[in-house]
């Protein structure tokens, strides 16, 4: 298979799995171990095309990031760079600290699956526990909230867990709706993926070389475009829809993957 084309499907891949709540990196070492694209080039390639979808989020809510650096919101009004900071910083303390291990024994088929399974069943118990949501738009999204909600985000470094899917539950179960909970979990993922993404990059950068500049160039655009469509339909699916749907489909997932890397 080309390069070209291995690219465009694991950037279609990035771009629906990166806001949805089933897991991107989930899908990522599932659909690379299919296509037999792993290794470090794999690595670095599907970092930089999450920059891709990044770009989308930075496009479809650039009025809130503008909104953040006016007087009123720098004097603490609303949604704040506060809230974003209580959103990320327990995750990325922990992500710095547990890096290498998590990168070294949790990047796997199996490692996957059972964070699938944790996750959609941490989705349904949202859905079926929560109670009837008191925050319904971002701006009114408490620091307790925004907190909380950062702390199920360290849910995400156990890869299949999916980033959205425990940032989107945690803010149902304290009392945020599904497209309050979408909201924040998109606009909080900008800094967090940035920095990450960053992070990993400075790592194995050297490993590139200039041949691979069409094949990234390719992922990037992609993940781009489909993320826009992507996040746009979903938060049109949250306004009439539950997670549930998102956690059987993360059931099959996992029991198809089981079934395709541990019994066939």
């Amino acid at each position: 298979m080309s390069e070209t084309l291995i690219a465009i499907i694991i950037g279609i891949v990035e771009g629906i799995t990166e806001f949805l709540p089933i897991s991107s990196t989930g899908h990522m070492i599932l659909v690379g171990s299919l296509l037999g694209f792993e290794g470090e080039k794999a690595s670095v390639f599907e970092v930089f095309i999450q920059l891709g979808a990044i770009l989308s989020v930075l496009i479809l809510y650039r009025q809130t990031f503008f909104n953040l650096f006016r007087p009123r919101k720098l004097q603490g009004g609303g949604f704040t760079i506060w809230h974003i900071s209580a959103g990320i910083l327990p995750v990325l303390v922990v992500g710095f600290l547990l890096h290498k291990p998590i990168k070294t024994y949790l990047f796997s088929p199996l490692t996957v699956i059972i964070g699938l399974i944790a996750g959609a069943i941490l989705m349904l118990a949202a859905e079926k526990f929560s109670g009837r949501p008191m925050t319904r738009q971002l701006d009114e999204i408490s620091i307790r909230q925004a907190t909380i909600v950062g702390l199920f985000q360290m849910l995400s470094l156990w890869p299949g867990f999916s980033r959205s899917g425990s940032t989107i539950a945690g803010g149902l179960f304290f009392g945020l709706s599904r497209k309050a909970a979408a909201d924040f979990s998109f606009v909080i993922a900008v800094p967090l993926m940035f920095a990450a993404c960053l992070y990993d990059l400075l790592k194995i950068w050297h490993t590139l070389s200039m041949a691979d500049l069409s094949m990234f160039a390719t992922g990037f655009v992609v993940a781009f475009f489909v993320a826009y469509l992507s996040i746009v339909w979903f938060l049109g699916f949250l306004n009439k829809s539950t997670l549930a749907a998102f956690a059987y489909y993360r059931f099959v997932v996992a029991g198809l993957s089981y079934y395709y890397f541990f019994v066939r």
